[in-house]
């Protein structure tokens, strides 16, 4: 009886040790895992509900080769090791017209399904494509006139212009629940991406212009919205609180704003243009009608000539040599924000202004034209109306 302690007493603290260790191992997997957001899973917006479901089935058709693959590994190895006398072992085996087919025909099928999954997805889910319903159960109206939400990246931070209520924040974004939203996007410097894992997918910000994204919100909730494209030191604080209220609470934030903010004209854009983090939520009450076109044309700075501007004479046969002074007091810095200095003695923004404006007035159809290319250019939808005075006559 003595002699079997000893083994026994080293068999309970093998047990042990193996106990422990499977713990020590499995702490770190149930860290991993609760901290797990599955918003991109789970999400409160219909866009964003229909791309997770997109995710899901085509992980699901892919797994239908990998799990029988991976299995079929393991059973393959284990079934011919060498040990297994067994086995039936055929070193002039070369064909199977079945097992041909099945190696075939699966990932053909599977290839196929993806395919045409994947091709509806793109076109329905296409962010300019507006929105036909909320959710999978309730339809938008024909002629529903869906909330417009300017958004322009900046370093490093988000402003949200809303034209309808004439306000706007900074790094906060609240939009009324069930109720469909166009965002027109841009940026102020760099690339950046505008992001709410809840609401749609991610779509790039870019200077210089504008890309669009329709989504909405079919039910309340606070969310976080980020950049997903690198743009520099303070990338990583570029983070916005996105809220879904209900109507009645968006109007009253509204009238919140409205009676809490400052008013955000061009002069206050340019200070808040300059690269900052962790800036906290800001309210404007009033926001200059033109602000966004300005800053998609990249003229927001008084004097300078706009983008839509330059490309509408272009357009025309532009000016030869003389045309050089449109440009020629414009420098930028390594980080792409536009500066003015003087590119040659006494040239300055009033000669600058001064010499596109003569042109245009010594080319009165042209003068016409190039207002009406730039009412176009800026907003689409006004294009057929008449043209107004141009803005250097």
């Amino acid at each position: 009886m003595r002699a079997e302690t000893p083994p026994r007493r080293l068999r309970t603290r093998s047990d042990h040790l193996r106990r422990a260790l499977r713990g020590a191992l499995a702490l770190p997997l149930a860290a991993l895992v609760s901290g797990c957001d599955w918003v991109v899973l789970n999400p409160s917006g219909d866009i964003a509900r229909q791309q997770a479901n997109l995710v899901m089935v085509s992980t699901a058709l892919m797994l239908l080769i990998i799990v029988p693959v991976m299995a079929l590994t393991v059973l393959f190895a284990w079934r011919y090791r060498s040990a297994n006398t067994e086995a039936a072992y055929d070193p002039e085996w070369h064909h199977s017209t079945k097992l041909e087919l099945v190696i075939w025909t699966a990932p053909l099928a599977i290839i196929i399904a993806l395919g045409s999954i994947t091709w509806l997805a793109t076109h329905l889910l296409d962010p300019y494509r507006p929105l036909s319903r909320i959710d999978d159960s309730h339809a938008i109206a024909p002629g529903t006139k869906p909330m417009d939400v300017e958004v322009v990246a900046l370093d490093w931070k988000w402003l949200f212009i809303y034209p309808e209520q004439k306000i706007a924040t900074v790094n906060e974004l609240v939009l009324p629940e069930g109720r469909p939203v166009r965002f027109r996007i841009t940026s102020s410097t760099v690339m950046n991406s505008f992001y709410v894992p809840a609401l749609a997918g991610q779509i790039y910000a870019m200077p210089g212009m504008e890309t669009k994204l329709h989504a909405v919100f079919n039910k309340p909730g606070t969310f976080t919205g980020f950049s997903a494209n690198f743009s520099g030191a303070g990338f990583s604080h570029m983070r916005f609180a996105t809220r879904s209220v209900t109507g009645d609470a968006f109007n009253a934030w509204v009238a919140g704003v409205k009676k809490t903010g400052s008013d955000l004209d061009r002069a206050t854009y340019l200070e808040l243009d300059k690269p900052s983090e962790k800036v906290p939520v800001i309210h404007y009450a009033s926001v200059s009608p033109d602000l966004f076109d300005a800053v998609v044309n990249m003229c927001v700075r008084p004097g300078k000539l706009c983008t839509g501007e330059m490309a509408a004479i272009d357009a025309h046969g532009g000016t030869g040599k003389a045309g050089l002074l449109n440009v020629a007091a414009l420098t930028y810095d390594k980080q792409g924000r536009e500066q003015v200095s003087s590119a040659a003695p006494g040239f300055a923004d009033a000669n600058l202004h001064r010499f596109v404006r003569d042109w245009c007035a010594d080319n009165r159809p042209l003068r016409a034209a190039v207002a009406r290319d730039t009412l176009s250019l800026a907003r689409p939808d006004a294009a057929r109306q008449p043209a107004p005075a141009h803005p250097l006559s």
